[in-house]
Parts: structure tokens; C-alpha cells; sequence
């Protein structure tokens, strides 16, 4: 490390180490993609990209992959110089200062905690919906939530080896069950394949249809980033974290395109009708083989365990790091004594996680609207990740446009400008696109002000962080201060 990045860690941050090098390259890979959940995130994602960018909706897919890698890139790089379980909330930090290390901070701390509300509710939802459908249960979705939140959180504070390899058992599961169903679909339409899916022309309004389509297919993406938080429990972070994300978002896109070509195939590539179904994927699972149909709701069942364990995993140790360094309560960056696992941010994240599900139906509840449906936790799905996104957007944007500085700051022996300048350029106009058309007018409610929440959010976090900093000027020097290779302590 170069001698003008260094910082000292306190005796107290030192202590709070993780259990450093029990992942290897195939385990945070395989988290990686089980937080992707590309189950959850195709089954409910899907049907809306396909009536917002017609037939050709793969080719948003591919650019949204090759957006995707252009952050990787950025994190990557990042990763190689200075591995931290803060991750974005390091790098930010590390470039501009503590103040928008402790604005980041907050913004990926209550932007991850509000995507992953969605996740644990719909894991509860896909629950009670696949018990419904085949043992006509009725048993209440939030019970199922409950109780499935309840043995992921065990697993997770156990220790972060067991769960990890746990969330990418259920990934193997998933990802065999929708190439399976995927391979069969279109071997079963051999008769009347057809390339439109693949044909520029058959994007609806052309690049407009692109660019409305393109953040649905950013979000299928949601996750890609897990690995980098797993740095300080990974052997050679500096090597596989990088490698960790490019596996992930090439095996994803080429994954998504299969599944986006065999789901337009089995509906006639009729996207009226793909729009039309609650679940895309199963109807053309069940329309293939009604067996099929059985393992397509058991890889959403996986899907979502997994996306629970290995997002909350990964999220929750940005809460930690980032209360470990003191730019959030410092109660939350506490290790158990013996298994080294980030209890309390563990469940500091899952417990508000859980706030906000209750406080989103108890708005339902005081509204009238749980007569009509409202409450279903698809809905709640929906409106949660779009809002955590727009945040998580924000924090992916600062770190693409703090890239170029840090290499020319800290390591300028080593920028180049194609890896350090150009692409993260790139990358940061290619989340502008999705960020534009989640914020933008005329949208229906509630989305209309998640932007005006998501700007609250940001001043109360600019004022937060102006604040602390000048009551601690020692901050600045706590940001980064433990390296995931370092083995200090």
C-alpha cells in the first residue's frame, strides 16, 4: 500500500476482525449469484421488461450486462488496491473524505436494508403462494416470513462459511431447475423458433423502448456486488473479489438471455401474454411439462432463500465495518467473541428489514387498502427495491466518479486511463439512464415520491455526516482502516 494511503486502526477497530480467509473464490461467487437471486428476479421482473421493450427484450438484457460489468470493473479495481468489507463506503470514502463516507454510509446502509425488506417479504409470499397452489394451505404470508427470516438469521450468526455455502447450495438448485426448464421449453418449440428476440428492430419505440426497459434489466442484476463486502473473510481478496464479480455478471447475462429467449418462445413470442402472466416462467414450465411446473416453485423457493442469506450477509457487513470505523453507532461494529460473525449488524439490518414490512402494512391497514389486495407481498416487492434502488444507484454512481480520483490520489504509478478513467466514465452514464427513469415525472403512486425521499434521505445524511465529522476529527483517519489482507490484530 502506498505510504500516502496508509491509516492506523484504533486497538478497539482492530479487534473487530472478521474471520478472515474462510471463503475462497468459488464460495463468494456462488453468494454472489444466490444474492442475484435470478429465480426471484427473473420470475417477477421479467413479465414487466417484456411488455416495456417488446420481443427483443433480451438485447436490453445484453446491455444491461455490459453496463453491469462496466461497475464491475470499478469495484474490481477498488477491490485489487484496497479490499475492505466497507466496500463502496471505503472507496467513496477513501477518496473524498469522511464526510461522504459517512453520507455513503448511510445511503447503502438504508438502501440495501430497504431492497432486502423486499426480499424477505416475498420469501415468506412465494412461500405461502406455492404451499397454497399445491396443498391449498392458508396459512398468512408474513408467518412464513417470519419463521424463514428467523432460521436465516441463525444460519448467518453461526458463522459466515455455513451460510455462504448454504446460499450457494440453493443457487446450484435454482440455476439447474431454470436451465432445465429453459432447454426443454425450447427444444419443445423446435418447430417454430425464431430470431425476433435478437432483432434490433423488435424493441418497442426502438431506443426509447431500450432505454425504459434498460433499469428492469439493471435490476435483475441487483447483487453483483456481494463479493466485495466479503473481502476480509476471502483468501486473496485483492485477486478473486475481481474475479468473484466478472464470473457472476457474464454467468448472469448468458443465463438471463437463455431464460428471457425460452419464456418469449413459449408464448408465440407474444409479449401481451408474457405481460398478461403472474409468473411468466411457470406458465411456460407447466405449458412444457406439468412437472416441471413443481420444480419451477421450488427454484423460486431457493431463489429467494438464498438472495435472504447471502444479501444480508454481505449488507449487513457494510453496517458493520462502517459502525466499526464509527461512521454509524459503533454498538453495530461488534464481532461474536467466537464465531467472528457481525451479530449485532446482522440483526440491527434483519430487525429494521422487519420494521419496515410492518410499517408498510400498518400504512395499508390505516389506509383501508388490505380489503383490496394491497397488501400482497409481490406489491410490497415492487415498490420496496425500486425505492432501495434508487439509493443504491446513488452509492454505485459516487464510486464510478471516485475512481479516476483515487488511482491519480493514492496510486499514480498504476492509472490507466482505460481501466481508471474511461470505463468508470462509462459506467458512471450508464447508471444515470436507470436513475433518470426511476426519478423521473409522472409516475404512478407511491413512485412518484421515492424521489423526493430519496433526496430527503440524502441531505439528512449530508447533515449527519457534517455533524460527526466535525465532532470527531480523528474520523478520517478510522475510513479504511483495516485491509482485508491485513492480518493486524
Amino acid at each position: 500500500m502506498p505510504v500516502s494511503e496508509q491509516t492506523v486502526a484504533s486497538p478497539t477497530v482492530r479487534t473487530q476482525r472478521l474471520n478472515g480467509g474462510v471463503l475462497g473464490m468459488v464460495d463468494i461467487a456462488a453468494a454472489t449469484m444466490a444474492n442475484i437471486g435470478p429465480a426471484m428476479s427473473f420470475f417477477f421482473g421479467f413479465g414487466f421488461l417484456a411488455t416495456t421493450a417488446g420481443v427483443a427484450s433480451p438485447l436490453t438484457v445484453i446491455a444491461a450486462g455490459i453496463a453491469v460489468a462496466l461497475l464491475g470493473n470499478t469495484l474490481a479495481q477498488f477491490s485489487r488496491a484496497h479490499p475492505s468489507a466497507g466496500s463502496f463506503i471505503t472507496f467513496v470514502g477513501k477518496t473524498f473524505g469522511p464526510t461522504s463516507a459517512v453520507t455513503t454510509a448511510l445511503l447503502a446502509g438504508l438502501g440495501y436494508i430497504i431492497a432486502m425488506a423486499s426480499v424477505i417479504a416475498v420469501s415468506g409470499g412465494f412461500l405461502e403462494t406455492t404451499l397454497h397452489h399445491y396443498l391449498k394451505w392458508n396459512v398468512p404470508w408474513i408467518i412464513w416470513t417470519l419463521v424463514l427470516t428467523g432460521v436465516a438469521v441463525v444460519l448467518m450468526v453461526r458463522g459466515i462459511a455455513v451460510s455462504t455455502k448454504l446460499a450457494g447450495l440453493f443457487f446450484g438448485v435454482e440455476m439447474l431447475v431454470l436451465v432445465v426448464v429453459s432447454v426443454a421449453a425450447i427444444v419443445n418449440h423446435a418447430g417454430h423458433l425464431s430470431l425476433a428476440p435478437f432483432e434490433p428492430s423488435r424493441i418497442s419505440g426502438g431506443f426509447q423502448g431500450l432505454a425504459e426497459g434498460f433499469p428492469l434489466a439493471v435490476y435483475l442484476f441487483i447483487g453483483w456486488e456481494n463479493s466485495a463486502a466479503l473481502a476480509e473473510e476471502t483468501q486473496d481478496p485483492r485477486r478473486n473479489v475481481g474475479r468473484a464479480v466478472f464470473l457472476s455478471i457474464g454467468v448472469m447475462s448468458v443465463s438471463y438471455v437463455l431464460f428471457s429467449y425460452a419464456t418469449l418462445t413459449g408464448f408465440g413470442y407474444d409479449v401481451t401474454k408474457v405481460g398478461a402472466s403472474a409468473v411468466p416462467f411457470i406458465d411456460v414450465a407447466q405449458g412444457t411439462l406439468g412437472v416441471l411446473a413443481f420444480f419451477a416453485y421450488l427454484a423460486g423457493l431457493t431463489s429467494t432463500l438464498g438472495a435472504l442469506i447471502a444479501g444480508t450477509n454481505s449488507q449487513a457487513r457494510l453496517v458493520f465495518n462502517a459502525g466499526r470505523e464509527g461512521l454509524l453507532p459503533s454498538a453495530i461494529g461488534a464481532v461474536h467473541p467466537t464465531r467472528r460473525t457481525p451479530t449485532r449488524a446482522i440483526l440491527t439490518f434483519v430487525a429494521i428489514s422487519l420494521l419496515i414490512i410492518g410499517g408498510w402494512g400498518l400504512g395499508h391497514l390505516l389506509g383501508g387498502h388490505a380489503a383490496s389486495g394491497a397488501m400482497d407481498p409481490m406489491v410490497f416487492f415492487a415498490e420496496s427495491s425500486t425505492m432501495g434502488t434508487i439509493l443504491v444507484l446513488l452509492v454505485y454512481l459516487a464510486s464510478n466518479v471516485a475512481l479516476p480520483f483515487y488511482y491519480r490520489r493514492y496510486r499514480p504509478s498504476e492509472f490507466q486511463w482505460v481501466r481508471h478513467a474511461l470505463l468508470p466514465g462509462l459506467g458512471a452514464a450508464a447508471i444515470l439512464v436507470p436513475l433518470y427513469y426511476l426519478v423521473k415525472p409522472g409516475q404512478p403512486s407511491p413512485y412518484d415520491w421515492f424521489p423526493y425521499l430519496a433526496l430527503g434521505i440524502l441531505l439528512a445524511a449530508l447533515a449527519y455526516a457534517a455533524v460527526l465529522v466535525r465532532r470527531d476529527p480523528t474520523l478520517g483517519d478510522r475510513v479504511g482502516s483495516i485491509v482485508a489482507d491485513s492480518h493486524a490484530g
